[in-house]
């Protein structure tokens, strides 16, 4: 199979997007995969570091001003023509897409060639982008059932975020918190805001912190590579309370009793897979408060609370940590809920239904 993958802007497209390369690489050696993104964003630097050939274009979304938005055609056109060239010169089987602006020439230039494409949505909200490249593919596929109305239901599917299938295969070991100087048989809270962490949730921890140290449960912090200095200036490790700048998050999630998070698709999607307890922050700063819709989605689905960032503060989310993590029919009974929204073989089920478009003798 020569398959291409059009992804970028945000770890949220780009990381799923890997999890099926690595998959379909794992399931098919003989397969060729070309990654298509932006130039001048994160995907350029990091599918590189995980050894796939990558094309770079320069595409911009259509937000702004009417120059901005003129800008922004012009650019398409000529990513458009540039596309069609590499599908071409790729010899591409079919193309898929994980969402964002980049993805809108690359899935058009498929489909004036005749290749047929999928489109993966991750989040419970559709993006602009993939609403209006679903009339090109012959597959969606879609991580939240409701999601699934935003497109024609007989090219929908619900397979989840590859990504899931990621943490599925994570080792359980709670021998991994000593590491930290924890302790593994003491109840753990993992709390995270992203590799890059945020700003405004670090100024709004310390207290909080504070109020959990000398707790009979222990907390593992994540500032953030870019917070890590200045928040520890104000809070240094306790014998329960552990500030670090980055972790490998679906390690210790799989191994902690409560996770406090984002609400990003590839996190929802890792934390439901391993049927953890949790509370999600959603970022106010993203497009379409898609991070508010996930969390509402795990929120009705029982298996999470959620908390705005403008209500955070030490008292409430040290009332909410405390209301959890002793209640252990509340943390079991959140675990199963998770099992409606986790999705462990979904890069599996994705390699599938990329066979099922292209049939099997390919």
């Amino acid at each position: 199979m020569r398959i291409l993958i059009a992804t970028g802007g945000t770890g949220g497209h780009i990381y799923p997007a890997l999890a099926l390369a690595d998959e379909l690489m794992s399931a098919y050696p003989d397969t060729k995969i070309l990654f298509i993104g932006n130039n001048d964003r994160m995907e350029a630097v990091e599918i590189p570091k995980h050894n796939y050939d990558f094309f770079g274009i320069d595409a911009k979304g259509f937000n702004g001003n009417s120059g901005d938005k003129i800008k922004s055609i012009q650019l398409m056109s000529k990513s458009f023509f540039l596309c069609r060239k590499k599908i071409k010169e790729f010899q591409a089987d079919l193309v898929i897409g994980f969402g964002g602006y980049v993805t809108v020439p690359v899935i058009v230039a498929a489909s004036t060639l005749g290749i047929p494409s999928i489109i993966h949505e991750q989040n419970s909200i559709a993006g602009m982008a993939n609403r209006f490249l679903s009339k090109f593919v012959k597959k969606v596929v879609c991580c939240y059932p409701e999601v699934m109305k935003d497109f024609n239901k007989d090219k929908t599917v619900l397979l989840g975020n590859p990504r899931a299938s990621i943490a599925k295969r994570v080792t359980y070991n709670r021998d991994i918190l000593k590491e930290f100087g924890l302790q593994p048989k003491r109840k753990t809270v993992f709390i995270v805001m992203g590799s890059l962490g945020s700003s405004s949730v670090n100024e709004k921890m310390i207290e909080a912190l504070y109020k959990m140290d000398g707790r009979d449960y222990q907390v593992i912090y994540v500032t953030g590579k870019n917070g890590y200095d200045s928040f520890r200036k104000q809070f240094a490790d306790t014998a329960n309370v552990k500030i670090v700048p980055y972790v490998n998050q679906v390690e210790i999630v799989a191994n902690v009793d409560l996770v406090i998070s984002r609400g990003g698709a590839t996190s929802a999607s890792e934390i439901t897979a391993l049927q953890k307890p949790s509370i999600i922050v959603p970022s106010p700063y993203v497009p379409n408060n898609h991070q508010f819709i996930n969390a509402k989605a795990m929120l009705d689905a029982g298996c999470a609370l959620l908390l705005e960032e403008k209500d955070l503060t030490a008292n409430s989310i040290y009332a909410m940590v405390e209301s959890l993590i002793y209640d252990d029919k509340k943390l079991s009974d959140m675990s199963l809920a998770a099992q409606s929204l986790g999705f462990p073989n979904a890069a599996e089920d994705l390699v599938k239904l990329i066979k099922q478009v292209l049939g099997e003798n390919v």
